[in-house]
């Protein structure tokens, strides 16, 4: 006995009707799809079919428009696209780096111009103080020499008056000794002409305690002074007339008679506008 003959005989009888059920299925599934095609097909071959109605009345009327189809709605626009971002333009290595360069040079410039403008602000400044200095100088110069003149100006106007002084007592000395006693009489007879024996010991008790000299001198040389003194007694000026040889002495009285500045008044109670007044330094 073959395998095969075997295997039929072991194996599970087959049901009846089978075949016929598949056939029934088919059948059935083929009439459902004729149905479904014939309904869609009815649906849109199917006429139109419009009714018109005809209406007589005594006075005219509009016709009823006819039934317009609705209206289609309208579709949905589509949704804007998104706006997309213009692209960045990446930046040139080359354009950066000449761009950085221009703006060193820029700054370079800036720089320079702000040296030179602090040179100049400072030779200006230097300029200014030297001309501060200069004008200085030149006032003071000026000053100087206005001081100087009015200096010599006061000496001659000094000089001036002690002349005119001393030609007025002149005048009064000779008046007092040719006096007559008449209308034009400068002075009297009872008056002397000089001072008294005792005035030169009374100057040089005045003068000599103010005279400072230490220094030891061969001889005893005289140093002539003339004095000139006001109506009061005030010394206005003193000349060196003759000096004594050495210069220390005679610096000694001239300024031992500045600090005197007056003269005691004589016996009569006049002080001669000149006096002229030997001083040694062993008296």
């Amino acid at each position: 006995m073959s395998a095969t003959v075997q295997h039929l005989e072991f194996s599970p009888a087959q049901p009846e009707g089978l075949w016929r059920a598949l056939v029934l299925a088919l059948l059935a599934h083929a009439l459902l799809v004729a149905a479904l095609t014939w309904g869609v097909n009815w649906h849109r071959d199917a006429p139109l079919e419009t009714v018109a109605a005809e209406l007589w009345a005594e006075v005219p009327q509009a016709a009823a428009p006819a039934p317009q189809p609705p209206p289609a709605e309208p579709e949905a626009a589509p949704p804007p696209a998104p706006e997309l971002a213009p692209p960045v333009a990446l930046p040139d290595p080359q354009i950066a780096l000449e761009r950085e360069r221009v703006q060193r040079q820029r700054e370079l410039a800036l720089e320079q111009e702000r040296l030179r403008q602090l040179e100049r602000d400072k030779a200006k400044a230097a300029k200014q103080a030297a001309e501060k200095l200069h004008n200085e100088a030149l006032a003071r110069e000026a000053d100087k020499k206005t001081l100087a003149a009015a200096k010599v100006k006061q000496d001659q106007i000094s000089v001036k008056a002690l002349e005119k002084q001393r030609q007025e007592n002149l005048q009064r000395l000779a008046g007092l000794a040719g006096a007559t006693g008449g209308p034009g009489a400068t002075g009297t007879a009872t008056h002397s002409a000089g001072p008294s024996a005792s005035y030169g010991a009374r100057i040089a008790a005045t003068i000599k305690p103010k005279i400072v000299f230490t220094e030891a001198v061969a001889g005893n040389p005289t140093a002539d002074i003339d004095v000139f003194t006001a109506p009061d007694g005030s010394i206005v000026g003193r000349k060196l007339v003759a000096s004594s040889g050495i210069k220390s002495w005679d610096e000694a009285v001239l300024k031992a008679i500045d600090k005197t500045e007056r003269l005691p008044r004589d016996t009569d109670g006049r002080v001669p506008s000149t006096l002229r007044i030997g001083f040694r330094p062993k008296d």
